[in-house]
């Protein structure tokens, strides 16, 4: 494939063109381009010069890629919609993690620890295990939703404004978001779990939930930067 194709996909990402409809598109022209190499080379031209003219023939890089980035189908939802996408989507992905972990709490509180006040106390055998997966996926989700916003964001060639709300909601959220265990109401009966959002006591005069939120920020933000760097000092060099 050209170089000049190389260009023509970096020009239509940055234009806001779904990675799936610039793959088909490639695909296409590079069809049509070996196709008009084969018939210039039938012409009696050398391979390079085949390959000149077929590009000549196929059109500038301006406007082989304004076709694409002026039909508003081929854009993104990340373009159509960044709020949604950057906004509500991690929200709604978070709140469904949230949801399962607490399911795991609540139906391991009534599994291992039946007639107990509190889930939150010394466990063994298989119950750590099946605490532990609602540990890892509360404590988890904010940071691997934070790396999708990041993977998606450098495979669209997306400027970081929009990433970045998506970064600072969903870290104000994983930092905020305690659970909360609800004894039971009747002796031997399953207590409730509930979730809200507490800035906590203060830790080097800084809110609790503040610094984790801090900690989740910079955890999500740390490899689309080192990325960023890489990008710059090829481009560079």
């Amino acid at each position: 494939m050209p170089k000049a194709f190389n260009e023509l996909r970096e020009r239509l990402l940055r234009g806001g063109v779904a990675p799936r409809h610039v793959r088909r598109y490639l695909t296409e022209l590079a069809d049509h381009f070996a196709d008009l190499t084969v018939e210039e080379e039938r012409a009696g031209r050398s391979r390079a010069d085949a390959e000149s003219a077929a590009l000549i023939r196929l059109g500038r890089i301006d406007d082989l890629s304004k076709a694409m980035i002026e039909r508003r189908q081929f854009q993104s939802w990340c373009t159509r919609a960044p709020w949604a996408m950057f906004g509500l989507a991690p929200l709604l992905l978070l709140a469904g993690a949230y949801f399962v972990a607490c399911s795991i709490l609540w139906s391991g509180w009534k599994i291992f620890l039946p007639g107990t006040d509190t889930p939150f106390v010394r466990l063994d055998g298989f119950a750590i295990f099946y605490f532990g997966v609602g540990k890892l996926l509360y404590f988890g989700a904010p940071i691997l939703i934070g790396w999708a916003i990041g993977l998606i964001a450098a495979r669209q060639r997306l400027k970081a404004a929009w990433p970045a709300v998506g970064w600072v909601l969903i870290a104000l959220i994983g930092g905020t978001a305690q659970v909360h265990a609800s004894r039971p109401a009747v002796p031997g009966g399953v207590g409730h779990i509930s979730m809200g959002l507490t800035l906590g006591p203060s830790v080097q005069g800084l809110p609790s939930g503040m610094y984790h939120a801090l900690v989740i920020l910079s955890l999500v933000v740390l490899p689309c930067l080192i990325w960023r760097l890489q990008k710059s000092r090829s481009a560079s060099a």
